[in-house]
């Protein structure tokens, strides 16, 4: 039996990450598929004597390595949320590795979720007096009210004592 009492039990544990459809495997066979394309009509240009647009093709193949390096950097940023009868705590940590905690009591705390009528949930924090903490801004819609139904539980029943 562990040292923790029922109060301080989690009633509800969240991991909340970015969602990237293309995977490594994927990202290696595009990148190999766009060097193959360039090397390909590059070659054809180069030999042609048009060598600038052989540059500019390896420019292009640069640039979406780029952004695809860009994009699974901001995919390293993670939500932690945990709710028990007696601490609401979040712990979001951004790509660069620094971390920031939040800890609420669940009595006092507001789950705000601002909705759109065409888009779904557009914005979801939590609050008390003092502090607004935003949470779950890079899920997708399904995921925000999949997150959204069960957080809200989990506070009301935390609440409830």
């Amino acid at each position: 039996m562990s040292g923790m009492n029922s109060a301080e039990e989690p009633l509800f544990r969240a991991l909340l990450v970015p969602h990237r459809s293309l995977g490594r495997r994927g990202f290696v066979a595009l990148m190999g598929a766009l060097v193959a394309f360039w090397a390909l009509y590059g070659g054809i240009f180069l030999a042609m004597g048009a060598w600038p647009i052989f540059g500019f093709f390896g420019l292009d193949v640069l640039a979406v390595w780029l952004a695809f390096r860009w994009n699974y950097r901001a995919a390293r940023a993670r939500e932690e949320v945990s709710v028990s009868r007696t601490a609401l705590d979040i712990l979001k940590v951004a790509p660069s590795g620094r971390s920031e905690e939040h800890h609420f009591n669940p009595f006092w705390a507001r789950f705000e979720v601002a909705r759109h009528d065409e888009i779904g949930i557009t914005r979801m924090a939590v609050s008390d007096k003092a502090r607004y903490v935003p949470v779950g801004a890079f899920l997708n819609p399904d995921d925000r009210e999949t997150f959204a139904t069960a957080f809200g539980r989990a506070l009301k029943t935390a609440k409830a004592g």
